[in-house]
């Protein structure tokens, strides 16, 4: 990575990213073990209800099957891919999240989607990039009804509020998109990163001219509400006397706090955040912690396993996907697309 200053150019070690990510995730874990009765988590672990913890799993795993029909109602103006293709690529991506740092599986299975469907990477990467911005305004509407109704400490409020503005940001650019595009062109410099971004605006422009571009952001918010699902069937499974309000409160901070991108399968971070989502609910520190360890297990595992298979049906090895996706989007030079 490098930035240009003046005629010099200051490089960035390729390193530097994922190092801050790992310390990170070093710092968080080291925070959520002390103080930790072990032997009262280990008690805990067996009297787990296993039957509520497969609702959890399975539940979880529906999430992204949803997310693939949502995303097909987004690629409809320009491709009608298979529902199944569009759920191998996302699990291919999230078993890439699982195993990379830095998250690279929002790209990864932009390339697949692209590559299966033979449409331009910068259709499918824009189509992502308009899940996320849908995933943001409903992540914010949820926090904004759970900061009226709930005491936040005052960290989880300022977190909520530099999101929002981030959200807000990007939501304000792609109204302008939509509404104005020959403007949003304009804009752009006359670079080779300019070209890449005005194709980017036009498959923008083009996914949000189309009825099912607001199917998609209406389907975003049950999107949003069957992720309770997991988190009460694992609260239940845990015998944590929490309904489903706790458990939209526990998502809400859950999802703000693991957005950036970090370690492989949000190790350390994502045990930190819930452990500070459930002491809101006055339960104590030891049996967060377990609550934790359980819920990365039953998040991460089957997201390993089912994105194994999806990998080996894919027949190929995550590092060579990676890398063509990398090189994709990289690329130079326009792209032409015709809606179907």
């Amino acid at each position: 990575m490098t930035f240009s200053l003046g005629k010099r150019q200051v490089g960035v070690p390729s390193w530097v990213l994922p190092a801050v990510a790992y310390a990170v995730s070093v710092g968080s874990l080291i925070w959520v073990l002390q103080g930790v009765d072990f032997h009262s988590v280990a008690a805990e672990f067996r009297h787990l209800h296993w039957g509520w913890v497969a609702v959890a799993i399975a539940s979880d795993l529906g999430v992204y099957v949803f997310q693939a029909w949502r995303w097909n109602l987004l690629l409809s103006p320009v491709v009608k891919p298979p529902l199944w293709r569009s759920v191998q690529a996302i699990f291919v991506g999230l078993f890439a999240n699982e195993v990379l740092p830095l998250r690279p599986g929002e790209v990864i299975r932009a390339y697949l989607q692209g590559h299966w469907s033979e449409i331009p990477f910068s259709v499918a990467l824009s189509s992502a990039i308009i899940e996320r911005i849908f995933d943001g305004l409903w992540i914010m509407g949820a926090f904004g009804l759970v900061m009226t109704f709930e005491p936040l400490p005052r960290y989880v409020i300022d977190m909520g509020k530099v999101l929002g503005i981030i959200v807000a940001a990007f939501t304000v650019c792609l109204v302008f998109v939509l509404f104005w595009k020959s403007h949003a062109h304009a804009a752009c410099p006359q670079t080779r990163w300019g070209a890449k971004l005005r194709i980017l605006i036009d498959d923008l422009h083009l996914m949000g001219r189309s009825k099912l571009f607001y199917a998609a952001g209406a389907a975003s918010l049950p999107y949003l509400l069957i992720q309770v699902v997991p988190i009460y069937a694992l609260m239940r499974a845990y015998d944590l006397d929490l309904s489903l309000w706790p458990a939209l409160v526990v998502l809400v901070i859950y999802r703000m706090g693991t957005v950036l991108p970090q370690a492989p399968a949000n190790v350390g971070a994502s045990q930190m955040v819930l452990v500070l989502a459930l002491r809101l609910f006055h339960v104590d520190k030891t049996t967060a912690m377990g609550f934790s360890i359980i819920a990365w297990g039953v998040i991460t595992l089957p997201l390993l396993a089912v994105g194994f298979i999806a990998l080996s049906l894919a027949e190929m090895d995550i590092g060579e996907i990676s890398r063509h996706a990398h090189r994709n989007a990289h690329a130079p030079g326009p792209e032409e697309l015709r809606p179907v």
